[in-house]
């Protein structure tokens, strides 16, 4: 029987890891991908520009080459804390079900069952990219995740999209060599604030001076209306038809958690800034449900020091009512 199995493996889920042993419970992690899998699905190369100070779990242990670490760079650090702190993560194992029982929760993966007086959901807000939903979304050319330029050199690339990964993807993609096209609606483009979910300032300079080279276009969308094998039929924002010459498309326009397991759960969920989350108490992070906490992306916590500052109030609190009760 754990005292709590923690699902997800990222920066909340690791932090959750390293309080609990300090604390002394029985843990598990189980995570479906790698350790630090969002991190791991960032575009090759791409520098992450939280400060340092928001990124680790211990001050002064991340120490990149330059002023903002690499995602090769964070990706690497969550590893190594993970070997060096020795805790107890099983990687490549999905999580199927979780049941409440009379005492415990009932955890189902494809690899095992196991048992636990509590659960904590450290997943991400990955799961489920976003879809138009339009006539040819599902051809092979389309993409839901941008990872790297190389492919695409020479090649007509349009990214639809008006956040941060978009405009990402083509300010990569411009400066390797691509034919490249945002589509963004122009509140979106036009829009400074940061909280608001628009492309950051960081990101947007050098997408203008790629424009003003005539690296990069912009086109103000108003709807995309069909992608094509060779092109992609667009509405601008004035209502007119295009049809753009196309060799690759990538839908970034955000994407959800996976509330199902939660919600069957009973935990309730409202509505937050970036869609739904679940309801939690901002000290402890446990939800309606007792014995259910979250943490992470999929919270009211968007970036990653409120992941990893979440399980430091959890846990003590969490290990107070153990101990209450043994």
């Amino acid at each position: 029987m754990l005292d709590l199995l923690i699902i997800g493996a990222g920066p909340a889920g690791i932090s959750a890891a390293f309080e609990a042993k300090k604390e002394g419970l029985d843990y598990l992690v189980i995570e479906k991908g790698l350790i630090g899998n969002t991190i791991y699905n960032y575009p090759v190369g791409l520098t992450v520009f939280s400060t340092t100070n928001e990124l680790e779990f211990n001050a002064g242990d991340l120490d990149p080459a330059r002023e903002k670490p690499t995602r090769e760079e964070l990706l690497s650090y969550y590893v190594r804390f993970v070997l060096e702190n020795d805790l107890t993560i099983q990687t490549e194992e999905s999580v199927r079900s979780v049941t409440k029982e009379a005492e415990h929760f009932a955890v189902s993966t494809d690899k095992g069952e196991y048992r636990a007086k509590n659960v904590l959901f450290a997943m991400g807000a990955m799961d489920h990219p976003r879809r138009l939903n339009v006539p040819g979304e599902d051809l092979s050319k389309v993409h839901l995740l941008f990872r790297e330029t190389y492919p695409w050199v020479k090649k007509r690339a349009l990214i639809i999209g008006g956040g941060n990964s978009a405009g990402e993807a083509a300010l990569f993609l411009a400066q390797e060599g691509a034919d490249t096209t945002l589509a963004i609606f122009r509140s979106d483009w036009e829009n400074n604030d940061p909280k608001q979910g628009c492309i950051k300032y960081w990101v947007k300079k050098p997408l203008e001076n790629e424009l003003k080279e005539n690296c990069l276009k912009i086109f103000f969308l108003g709807r995309v209306v069909e992608i094509r094998e060779n092109e992609v039929e667009m509405e601008s924002e004035s209502g007119e038809r295009v049809n753009l010459p196309n060799d690759v498309v990538f839908v970034l326009i955000g994407s959800d958690a996976d509330l199902t397991m939660i919600k069957g759960l009973g935990v309730e969920t409202t509505q937050g800034k970036s869609g739904e989350v679940p309801v939690y108490d901002d000290e402890t992070f446990e939800t309606n449900v007792p014995g259910v906490f979250v943490a992470g992306h999929f919270t009211n916590h968007r970036h990653i020091k409120g992941a990893i500052d979440a399980p430091k109030s959890m846990i003590p609190h969490l290990k107070k009512r153990l101990s209450k009760n043994a």
